[in-house]
């Protein structure tokens, strides 16, 4: 099976300047399976979801169809990283308590992603997906980040971006939802750690690729006086959009 790379070329990058996610939302999303014997983690990336997970289950099988991804990866003992799609694990059946996917199902083929969980969940399993969208500072950094976003980067996103800019409200869910949150994730950063992870997007490497220019240098100028001194330490605070639930009850039909 192909996938959509948007990230194998600047998976250095990814791996060092991505934020992570909340503690609270791993510790929650960990209490919904009956069991904790192993969790599935998707397009685990450099396995930043997957290494929380391993404080709550035995075992963690980490899959991302990028191998470059995976090289960037955090060893730990508890974790199992394979390159595999989201759509074929390689799972057996009804052997997996929990499937999670950070920031990475809006990048899958959801019927065929839907139907491998159901294979591989076993009886009290659950599945969490979520995703965060911009970041937030305060209003003078956050319009030159939505400039940036949406104007000058704006037509190069992949078209799999409006799932994540309408925060999953609307991706298909056929699963028996259960109620988790809110979380919101922050991070501690300079303007050089801020406008590292702006490098990271799918759309500013496509503009890079395509243009032989960094879109971030339109915004510099601006950004640099909206945040002041570069090496002042700021909070940037990113919402978290999750959907999580169960397998539906037999006598109910998935949709």
């Amino acid at each position: 099976m192909t996938f959509k790379d948007h990230f194998s070329g600047h998976a250095a990058a990814y791996a060092s300047s991505r934020p992570g996610y909340p503690r609270d939302l791993v510790a929650a999303v960990a209490r919904l399976p009956r069991a904790h014997h192993l969790a599935l983690d998707c397009g685990t990336g450099n396995g930043q979801a997957a290494l929380g997970l391993a404080q709550y289950f035995e075992h963690v099988v980490a899959i991302d169809p990028s191998a470059s991804q995976l090289t960037h990866a955090t060893p730990h003992p508890r974790v199992e990283y394979r390159v595999a799609p989201a759509e074929a694990s390689g799972l057996p059946d009804a052997s997996v308590d929990l499937v999670t996917a950070a920031q990475a199902f809006h990048w899958f083929d959801f019927e065929r992603f839907f139907a491998e969980v159901e294979r591989v969940l076993a009886p009290g399993g659950a599945v969490a997906l979520w995703t965060y969208n911009l970041a937030r500072v305060d209003p003078g950094v956050d319009a030159q980040m939505d400039h940036l976003a949406y104007e000058v980067a704006g037509p190069y996103w992949p078209p799999e971006r409006r799932w994540v800019n309408e925060e999953y409200r609307t991706i298909p869910f056929p699963f028996e939802e259960v109620a988790v949150g809110p979380f919101v994730h922050e991070e501690q950063w300079n303007l050089w750690q801020y406008v590292s992870y702006l490098r990271t997007w799918s759309a500013t490497a496509r503009y890079i690729k395509e243009k032989g220019a960094d879109p971030v240098e339109e915004i510099w100028d601006a950004l640099l006086a909206a945040w002041g001194d570069a090496e002042r330490v700021r909070p940037v605070a990113w919402p978290i959009y999750l959907r999580a639930g169960h397998l539906r009850s037999p006598d109910l039909t998935l949709k």
